[in-house]
């Protein structure tokens, strides 16, 4: 059956049941959740319930209970059990104690009341006997509010129906209650008997549906109504609720109990089994324990009732011929009904009495009972016909399948008729039959869904509070149904809708609006298939500045440019100036690209100069610099006066200017003199040079070398490009773009005239972001955490290293999460909240005040690994005077690594020095420890290992002593072995009989007493069984066999009955006693030998003298004698007989050996006399005509019915005028339908019509009245 929705799992492994519960006893309710630690709340009437003296609450790991003491009609309701956003209702119902019954009499008592506990099942009245409705709690769970719904629902169902029992003859009602409050239309709603058949074809006098809304509470209510109901009604029900995007789905049972009469004896009440005396517990989960029959008690009580003879079986009826066409479920109720005690024996007989199967006369090999097929393969479906030419009808849950394009198939080849059914889904799981005239057979297809794998697996994610988080994965299969877990609990849709789940084709997405830290943790898909796992980080939002605003020195009307580089790309701030706001006007500009925040002040004036700052949105901080104007002081000289420069920088050193790699670098120098001077910029180029220091005269040997710096220096005097000088008469401008580590070192100016000269030098600073680290190093590898190591980069950007920044990633993703950020300030960290068994890569950043550098090369591949948890049940097997036999179970957590094996120690007690056992380690989980010294008392412990190293021990509880233990001697038989054992000859015989006996025992075997013999017979033993082994058994193996087991003084003996069965041998003495008409009278004598078993019956087969081909007339047949009828008159005969046992037909028949020959008999042929018959009748009207009023210009029809033979000739009058001549009347005469029309009347044509029909036995003729009315 598709389904549409996927049902909410519930939290709960074992759900509360309703109960009823005498006055004055206790009610106990259990309940058992997925998981322990679990925090379950119970309600009464939507108010939660505390521990008092009237309720007790007790939590055992999963299991926890409620138990309402003392019960009295107050504490009958609705309850409920609530887990997570799982919750679970169910009723208490309250009846008064039961009275002590009397004891039987002959005279008529009414009906015993029910047994407690029957679910919605009341004692039994008048009511139900008289058909009438009981109470709607009669079948399903009762609402304390019915008018208001829950506060939250499980699934659509606010109330499920619930099982139900009924009288035969009496009434039920099953409800089922759905909220309406969140859905736009109706919903749909079906109810199933069954696994297919849909009710609504079903509706009406005995069932009846019923829907109702409530608009006040907003709650639909269906109702399935069951009226008479009849024992076939009996059975398991569905009811099904659908919406445009929901599903739902609740199974419910009905029983319906024999109708009893009111002067009856119902004993049958007093062998049901009931529910435990004062508890609202069943002896079983089942609804249906109530009208169980306990055979076992009416052996036991049989003398406590006096038997109804109205209730013993008629002496004429054939208990066998009954037991033999009942199914199993019946052999209890049949033998109450007949007074049999020994059913037991009864069945075993039964057994080898086959049943009479109807052999198909339309099919020779009919469908399998049931047939699987996995999702998008195909399956064919085979009959084979007894009639080749025949049609067949293939039916789909009772509707017959059309031809439909590719998907279903038709073939007939012969006799056989084959449904493929292609490309197989879950619509096509259904019951299937094939019909061919009136017989039909069926199956079921099942349609197995394949498993749904993971096809791209969730990434790690690392978020900041408020942010938006969306988990995507890929599956094998378009619509999967698929589970979402954090940290293994199941997500559902809550009335927050904090989770939404989204489904793209394969694509299955979770979706989190707004982050906060609880939903920090490990979220894993899960499908039929396998589960991706991934982890989600949430951190607290901060802002983190990679880049911070300088203080500037500008001159007038140059351009001036703060920038910063912030972490968060999406955060706004604005600008201050002095503290006040900045507007940006045409001159100022204010730009936000990325993470970079940047302020332009174009043509600056000394009234720029100022503090200026930037607060971003949302975060405390401030970035503050300082804007310095320069002024240029030019003194006045006469002429001929010698070049100067003039650098006047306020609060900083004019020989060190510092840039930032990838800025502008702009050297603006004011200078004077007159003649104008001649400006030269250059740049010293240091270069380092090794010059050998020879030893000195007196040296013993030692060399050394000095290193000498030597600076070249380098002509500027490019006016274009990257890197130019521009020089007017007041000033001299060097410019680089796009500074660059090149670019760093001492730049000198020279002005000359012929009055003098100045020189200046200038040290330009280049810093930058550091170099990427090299690749970081992982070591001490754990189950979740793991050491990475890190060396400084080789170049620090000409800043100090803040810090650095780690990231991971798994190995097959290409998304890399952050691990920290607050910079960190070693070089290693240990990382951690890792998941065990996936391979992760990591990386790092340098950070300096610039920002932060390329990532480094990613490191090794790694895998967290744990060592697996200690072994469990370690347990020793076996002691001797040298041995020790240990076993154990694996341990309950493996790991991702695996299981390499286990390593056994011991030690001496009290000692605390471990040997080991073996070198090296076992696979398996048992280990017999040699060589051990006789009497020492020693402890042993295993470990389990695996490539991340030994797991925690277990070690042995107490001491063991190694000394060997006696044992007296048991053979422990197999249930199978007791009974006789029967094999086939040729077939081999393998007898194995386990036994226990220390030290180990002397094992016997006897055949008929005496000492086995010959190679045909050979016994295996080892230490703990013995082996009875014939390759090919023969008939002259049958015998009593006895094995006998002895240690010492103490023995235990076994018997054994093989009995090897063969062929019969052919029936004896076939003659043909006697031969008349149609029929032949055979007799024969049975086989010599039976084949060693009981003969099952006999195969008689006939021959045509003509063709000899030999046809079965009788199969299984019992007796020695039969006849053999219906054979034809003419033709001679001959006849077999085969014999029949367990093993098969005999090999040969006995064959007749003369033929019997059918005569002819003389017949004569009289053909019979019959009487003439005369049919002839005189006209008569069957139905008359009738009065008519029709409007005038509508075209009007008179019409009536004749009988009569010979068929009668036809006339119309109007007013004694012959209508035959008039063209605007039409007469119709069709099987004695006479009918005349008339076109178009007007008023003149009224008047009294008469049709008169004539043949030779007579007439008969009819008139009516025709009004023809003028419309006003």
């Amino acid at each position: 059956m598709p389904e549409p929705g996927k049902k909410p799992v519930s939290a709960f492994s074992k759900k509360p049941r309703s109960a009823e519960v005498a006055t004055g006893n206790p009610a106990v309710f259990e309940a058992e959740t997925e998981r322990s630690g679990v925090k379950v709340r119970w309600q009464r009437g939507g108010s939660d319930i505390s521990a008092s003296d009237k309720y007790s609450l007790t939590a055992e790991g999963t299991r926890h209970t409620l138990t309402v003491r003392d019960v009295g009609p107050a504490d009958q309701g609705s309850y409920a059990v609530i887990a997570g956003s799982s919750k679970v209702k169910f009723d208490l119902k309250v009846k008064e104690a039961e009275k002590a019954a009397p004891a039987p009499s002959p005279a008529p008592a009414p009906a015993p009341a029910e047994a407690p506990g029957a679910p919605g099942e009341a004692p039994a009245s008048g009511t139900e006997e008289r058909g009438g409705s009981p109470s709607p709690e009669g079948s399903s769970s009762a609402v304390p509010d019915a008018s208001g719904a829950p506060d939250d629902p499980i699934g659509l169902f606010v109330m499920r129906p619930q099982d139900g029992e009924v009288t035969a003859g009496g009434s039920i009602t099953f409800s089922a209650r759905v909220a309406g409050a969140s859905l736009l239309k109706p919903p749909t709603v079906k109810w199933f008997k069954g696994k297919w058949v849909d009710l609504s074809s079903k509706a009406g006098q005995h069932l009846q549906l019923h829907s109702s809304y409530d608009r006040a509470s907003k709650v639909y209510l269906f109702e399935l109504h069951i009226t008479d109901a009849q024992a076939t009604f009996a059975g398991g029900y569905r009811c099904e609720v659908s919406t445009k995007d929901k599903f739902d789905s609740c199974n419910f049972n009905l029983t319906v109990h024999e109708a009893v009469g009111p002067g009856e004896l119902d004993l049958r009440s007093a062998f049901r089994r009931t529910s435990l005396a004062g508890s609202g517990r069943r002896i079983s989960d089942s609804h249906e324990d109530a009208g169980t029959l306990d055979f076992s008690s009416l052996l036991k009580k049989s003398s406590s009732f006096r038997r109804d003879s109205r209730l013993e079986a008629p002496a004429e009826e054939d208990v066998w011929e009954i037991l033999r066409q009942a199914p199993p479920s019946e052999y209890e109720r049949i033998a109450f009904q007949h007074g049999v005690t020994d059913l037991r024996g009864m069945l075993k007989r039964l057994k080898g009495m086959k049943r009479d199967e109807k052999k198909s006369t339309a099919f020779q090999k009919k469908l399998e009972p049931a047939y699987q097929v996995s999702k998008g393969h195909k399956i064919r479906l085979t009959v084979e016909l007894a009639d080749p030419d025949a049609e067949v009808k293939w039916l789909k849950n009772g509707q017959e399948i059309q031809m439909s394009g590719s998907k279903y198939i038709f073939e007939s080849v012969g006799a056989k008729r084959t449904l493929t059914i292609s490309q197989c889904s879950l619509a096509d799981d259904a019951a299937y039959q094939c019909v061919v005239g009136g017989e039909k057979c069926s199956t079921e297809l099942f349609v197995k869904e394949p498993p749904v794998l993971i096809t791209r697996p969730l990434e790690d994610q690392l978020v900041m509070v408020g942010q938006r988080v969306e988990f995507e994965c890929e599956v094998s299969e378009e619509g999967a149904q698929v589970k979402w877990l954090k940290d293994g609990v199941e997500l559902t849709r809550e009335e927050t809708f904090k989770y939404r789940f989204k489904k793209d084709g394969r694509r299955h997405h979770l979706i989190i609006n707004e982050a906060t830290l609880e939903d920090a943790g490990h979220y894993t898909l899960r499908t039929s298939g396998g589960q991706a796992l991934a982890e989600l980080i949430v951190q607290e939002k901060k802002l983190e500045v990679y880049q911070s605003i300088a203080d500037l020195t500008v001159g007038a009307k140059d351009q001036a440019v703060f920038k910063c580089e912030v972490s968060d790309e999406n955060v706004r701030g604005v600008w201050l100036k002095n503290g006040k706001e900045l507007v940006p006007d045409s001159r100022i500009k204010v730009s936000h690209i990325g993470r970079v925040h940047k302020l332009t002040i174009d043509d600056v004036t000394p009234a720029d100069e100022a503090d200026y700052s930037f607060v971003p949105e949302g975060f405390a901080c401030n970035l503050s610099a300082k804007l310095h104007f320069m002024e240029v002081k030019i003194d006045f000289v006469p002429r001929q006066e010698p070049p100067k420069i003039h650098l006047d920088c306020p609060g900083r050193k004019p020989d060190t200017i510092v840039v930032v790699a990838g800025n502008k670098l702009r050297l603006d120098v004011p200078i004077s003199g007159d003649p104008a001077p001649t400006v030269i910029w250059q740049k010293s180029i240091p270069q380092k040079n090794k010059v050998p220091a020879g030893p000195a005269p007196d040296a013993t040997g030692d060399a050394g070398a000095s290193d000498e710096w030597v600076f070249d220096k380098k002509l500027l005097c490019e006016t274009e490009g990257r890197v130019r000088v521009e020089t007017t008469k007041d000033r001299s401008i060097f410019t680089v773009e796009g500074a660059e580590k090149e670019d760093e070192g001492v730049y000198t100016v020279t002005v000359k005239n012929p009055v003098g000269e100045d020189q200046v030098n200038l040290t330009v600073k280049v810093i930058d972001v550091p170099d990427a680290p090299a690749a970081p190093k992982i070591s001490n590898v754990g189950e979740d955490s793991c050491t990475v190591q890190w060396e400084p980069p080789a170049y620090d950007g000409g800043q100090p290293i803040l810090g650095y920044i780690l990231e991971r990633k798994k190995k097959k993703s290409y998304r890399w999460m952050r691990l920290n950020f607050d910079l960190l300030r070693e070089l290693s960290h240990e990382a951690r909240r890792m998941i065990e068994g996936v391979v992760y890569e990591m990386r790092v950043y340098a950070v300096n005040a610039i920002g932060m550098s390329r990532p480094s090369p990613a490191s090794q591949p790694f895998m967290p690994i744990g060592p697996p948890s200690e072994p469990t049940h370690l347990a020793v097997e076996d002691v001797s005077d040298t041995t020790v036999s240990l076993k154990w179970r694996p341990p309950e957590r493996v790991g991702a690594g695996g299981l390499d094996g286990y390593s056994v120690e011991y030690c001496r007690e009290g000692c605390s020095e471990w040997t080991a056992a073996l070198q090296g380690l076992t696979e398996r989980t048992s280990m017999l420890v040699k060589d051990l010294p006789t009497g020492a008392r020693l402890l042993f412990r295993v470990r389990a290992h695996n490539m991340a190293g030994p797991g925690a021990p277990v070690a042995t509880k107490e001491a063991v002593t190694v000394q060997e233990i006696l044992q007296r001697p048991r053979l422990q038989l197999p249930r199978h072995l007791r009974q006789t054992i029967q094999r086939k000859v040729g077939e081999p015989v393998n007898l194995l009989i386990p036994f226990q006996g220390k030290p180990r025992p002397q094992v016997t075997w006897t055949k008929e007493g005496q000492p086995l013999a010959g190679e045909e017979v050979s016994i295996r033993n080892s230490a703990t069984d013995t082996i009875l082994f014939i390759r090919a058994a023969c008939r002259a193996h049958s015998g009593t066999y006895q094995v006998t087991l002895r240690i010492e003084n103490m023995e235990d003996k076994a018997t054994l009955v093989l009995q090897i069965v063969d062929k019969p041998s052919p029936p004896q003495d076939i003659r043909v006693v006697e031969a008349w008409g149609f029929n032949v009278a055979l007799e024969w004598k049975p086989p010599q030998d039976d084949g060693n078993t009981e003969i099952w019956g006999y195969t008689v087969q006939k021959a045509d003298k003509k063709t000899m081909e030999w046809f079965t007339v009788l199969e299984h047949y019992r007796r020695t004698h039969c006849v053999v009828s219906e054979l034809i008159i003419g033709n001679g005969y001959y006849f077999r007989v085969f014999s029949h046992n367990m093993v098969g037909p005999s090999d040969k028949a006995a064959t007749t050996k003369e033929p019997v020959f059918i005569p002819k008999p003389g017949i004569t042929y009289e053909p019979p006399n019959y009487k003439a018959l005369d049919f002839s009748e005189a006209p008569s009207f069957t139905r008359p005509l009738v009065n008519r009023s029709v409007i005038a210009g509508y075209n009007a029809i008179l019409c009536c019915a004749v009988r009569g033979s010979p068929k009668p000739k036809i006339s119309w009058f109007k007013n004694g005028l012959d209508l035959g001549e008039d063209a605007r009347f039409r007469m119709f005469s069709k099987q004695g339908v006479l009918t005349l029309e008339i076109r178009k009347p007007c008023p003149f044509d009224g008047g009294i019509y008469v049709c008169r029909a004539t043949n030779l036995q007579g007439e008969a003729q009819c008139e009516c009245r025709l009004e023809v009315r003028v419309p006003q």
